[in-house]
């Protein structure tokens, strides 16, 4: 698909108000998007879990207006107003008013909420954007009764991409691929897609534990993060290895290949920190805490021979992930060993979903 497929025809009625609420998942990245070129497209691919419990609910009531004349909404997080969020969603809003030509027709109220908790140091803009382009997308639905299924969900995560990347991903579950590769069909740097290969079933109930080592505001934007590829030393060798490492995992999702899909997930997580410590301006993003639960992660894997692995976002948080089998002994194991390393011992467990799914009611 290109853009121009994502241009609306003539809406067959526009509805004088109404309420639509979607709630969408956060996703994290097996293998990681990292650098990105104009407007918000990526500098390599990526693929991730879509997750189920840390998700963002949210719900759009919108009403006629009789100007034209500009966007108009209210923002609520949580039932209080978000007037610092209101920037963002403008310039979203921007971006997609070409293939949404009825924004200006309306005043909308957002109102969003978390499923985890408020600076708990999970990005919410993935789950966030993915559901608040569902919802628009819904309204789109009612002018436009003839939209198929399949296009209403790749045209979500088209929009989503536009407020943030990673959100492209979190439209649909449960392992989602994003950006254009050769040996991936229908790949594209436009929106994200099923994972169009073999997925072996333990893959598809994957269990992952996000340890919150450090709540707050991350100490670098994703926005800055990514900036900082441009120009970076070791950038070109970065996007090979994400396009090689892509080729990697086909096998190894097929096949259920623990021991190589541990060193592959691993070895990205480490890598995306690598790049952060080597750019320019250098950032040092995870915490004491954050290594002492690594090592023993090593150990004991080393030890008890059970399958878990962790991966890291920008950020100083770990995510633990374990096959569903090893669910009860592994969970034994946060609680007695790697809760000490978590701020004010928080965690939360949570596993592969399917992806945005509607509110009635």
């Amino acid at each position: 698909m290109t853009e121009n497929d994502f241009l609306p025809g003539d809406y067959q009625n526009l509805p004088e108000q109404g309420k639509v609420t979607w709630k969408a998942p956060s996703n994290i990245a097996l293998v990681k998007y990292w650098g990105k070129r104009p407007v918000q497209m990526p500098a390599n691919p990526s693929i991730s879990f879509t997750l189920d419990a840390c998700a963002t609910t949210t719900s759009v009531s919108f009403e006629k207006k009789n100007t034209k004349d500009g966007f108009s909404f209210d923002l609520f997080f949580e039932g209080k107003p978000k007037d610092d969020f209101k920037p963002k969603i403008q310039t979203f809003l921007e971006r997609i008013e070409m293939y949404l030509p009825f924004l200006k027709e309306y005043h909308f109220t957002i109102g969003t909420s978390n499923s985890f908790p408020h600076s708990s140091g999970i990005a919410s803009s993935a789950s966030g954007m993915a559901a608040l382009s569902m919802c628009l997308m819904d309204i789109e639905k009612q002018l436009n009764p003839k939209l198929d299924d399949s296009l209403f969900f790749v045209k979500a995560s088209y929009l989503a991409r536009l407020g943030s990347g990673s959100a492209c991903r979190s439209t649909k579950g449960n392992l989602v691929q994003w950006g254009a590769h050769q040996n991936i069909p229908n790949s594209s740097d436009l929106y994200g897609i099923e994972y169009p290969f073999e997925i072996n079933p333990v893959f598809k109930s994957y269990c992952d534990t996000i340890l919150l080592v450090h709540k707050g505001q991350k100490q670098v934007s994703s926005t800055v993060g990514h900036q900082l590829m441009h120009g970076h030393p070791y950038a070109e060798n970065r996007f090979e290895q994400a396009f090689s490492n892509l080729d990697r995992l086909k096998p190894i999702l097929a096949d259920c290949n623990l021991e190589e899909f541990i060193e592959l997930v691993e070895s990205e997580a480490l890598t995306l920190h690598a790049m952060m410590m080597t750019s320019m301006p250098y950032f040092m993003l995870m915490k004491p805490d954050t290594l002492e639960i690594i090592n023993k992660i090593w150990e004991y894997r080393e030890a008890t021979k059970t399958p878990v692995c962790f991966t890291l976002d920008a950020g100083a948080n770990v995510h633990l992930l374990y096959p569903e089998a090893d669910k009860e002994k592994v969970q034994d194991f946060i609680k007695n060993e790697l809760a000490e390393h978590c701020q004010n011992g928080q965690y939360i467990h949570d596993q592969v979903g399917l992806g945005a799914i509607k509110i009635n009611g």
